[in-house]
């Protein structure tokens, strides 16, 4: 591990440890923050893929209103994205090693309604990935690959950071794609899955940062070099623990005392 990355993650470990001194943490508080948390986990994972609700229209659908001039597959990634949210959160409670059931049901959770059939089912198609330099395995080859990608995450992967071991986690499902759509969505999710059961917040991983995600598991991909990808995780990882630790200290959190520049709908407030 380069010696920045080390620092990065000690630095991440070190605002877990003052958020986890303050526990147990107000309930009310609790409650809005996982519901922020939440919202933005929503709006910029369906984002990424091309969503184009606001930040606010998203939250409008989740409360049950009708956007006018979005798709209805627009509202169902929203309304989808939400509740494969309760099934980790399900899971996590549950206590239990995640399995391949578990990862078709998440994904049949963020495909229902828009894809019914290919929610919960792995591809039989062999695909390729627009933009990246990898072409992920045969379809033949899928069930197999989950399977061993599944005894990776609760056997070696254990000896790793466990921002590590969620970002490489996610890596490695993106690089199998055993999905024909919502790998991306699925795959964030398993990552935070990850992040949660190890006691840190959800990492969101933000439009704007786009490219940037990008380019990062295209070179964890290619160069099995994950140092980016841990990278941009781990600072995600942070802005989360920060936003928890502003609101419980009082502080105005830290991104909205900063001048607001204009990056297209997704700053809509």
């Amino acid at each position: 591990m380069i010696q920045s990355l080390s620092k990065l993650l000690k630095q991440v470990d070190a605002r877990k440890s003052q958020l986890d001194a303050l526990r147990p943490l107000p309930p009310a508080t609790v409650a809005s923050l996982h519901d922020k948390l939440a919202l933005e986990w929503t709006y910029h994972s369906n984002a990424i893929e091309g969503n184009t609700l606001s930040l606010r229209e998203t939250q409008i659908v989740l409360e049950g209103v009708t956007v006018g001039g979005r798709s209805l597959r627009e509202h169902l990634e929203a309304i989808n994205h939400r509740a494969a949210i309760a099934w980790v959160e399900e899971l996590l409670q549950a206590g239990k090693p995640i399995t391949e059931w578990d990862v078709r049901q998440l994904h049949q959770l963020v495909l229902k309604g828009i894809d019914p059939d290919h929610a919960g089912r792995y591809r039989t198609e062999n695909v390729a990935i627009v933009g990246a330099s990898h072409t992920p395995p045969a379809a033949v080859l899928v069930p197999e690959q989950m399977a061993e990608l599944l005894r990776w995450y609760s056997s070696a992967a254990c000896s790793l950071h466990p921002i590590e071991r969620a970002a490489e986690f996610h890596t490695r499902f993106e690089q199998i794609h055993p999905f024909i759509d919502g790998n991306g969505r699925t795959g964030r999710l398993l990552m935070n899955f990850s992040l949660m059961r190890d006691g840190y917040p959800p990492a969101v991983l933000r439009k704007e940062n786009r490219l940037n995600y990008y380019q990062a598991l295209d070179i964890a991909a290619t160069r099995r070099d994950y140092s980016a990808i841990v990278a941009l995780v781990a600072k995600e990882v942070g802005r989360s623990l920060d936003i928890y630790l502003e609101v419980i200290q009082g502080k105005a959190p830290r991104h909205a005392r900063q001048t607001k520049k204009s990056v297209g709908r997704g700053d809509e407030w």
